[in-house]
């Protein structure tokens, strides 16, 4: 069951955590950011929050149940949601024990570089004419496309 966008907007509302919150939408689902950063997600409308042993202390009387199906167990919050000033908390120490995100668009540019500096050396061509003879002798000759054309008589109608 996908969660609805008044969900999402009610807990921004009682996080009062004002513009701080943003939320995308992802695969009828929404995955909730707090300074660029995934602290949470609104999974069948239910507030899922990103465990980490910084948060351990405040996740710890929360019930867990997976997200969707195949995910890890994680701290619903449901029942913070008529606790505005916990709920606060949470969401704000979960912030600041996530890691930053990783640029995207700068580990593109460090994966090709490192993929030009790992590039075989080309081998210098052969220089007289017996090391060219026996390349040819080594590598299989390629057969010379057809110069026909093949043409077909279409029917007279």
């Amino acid at each position: 069951m996908a969660t609805d966008l008044s969900f999402v907007e009610y807990i921004a509302e009682q996080s009062r955590l004002e513009s701080s919150l943003t939320w995308k939408k992802m695969f009828g689902e929404y995955a909730l950011y707090l300074g660029g950063k995934v602290v949470a997600f609104a999974c069948d409308n239910s507030l899922f929050i990103k465990a980490s042993p910084e948060t351990a202390a405040l996740t710890a009387a929360l019930p867990g149940r997976p997200p969707y199906p195949g995910a890890k167990d994680y701290p619903v919050a449901d029942e913070l949601l008529d606790e505005p000033d916990q709920l606060r908390a949470l969401l704000l120490a979960t912030e600041r024990a996530m890691p930053l995100p990783k640029v995207k668009g700068a580990a593109k540019r460090v994966k090709a570089s490192k993929a030009v500096k790992k590039a075989p050396a080309m081998k210098a061509p052969a220089k007289n004419a017996a090391a060219q003879k026996t390349a040819s002798k080594t590598t299989p000759a390629k057969k010379p496309a057809s110069t026909k054309t093949a043409t077909r008589k279409r029917p007279v109608r």
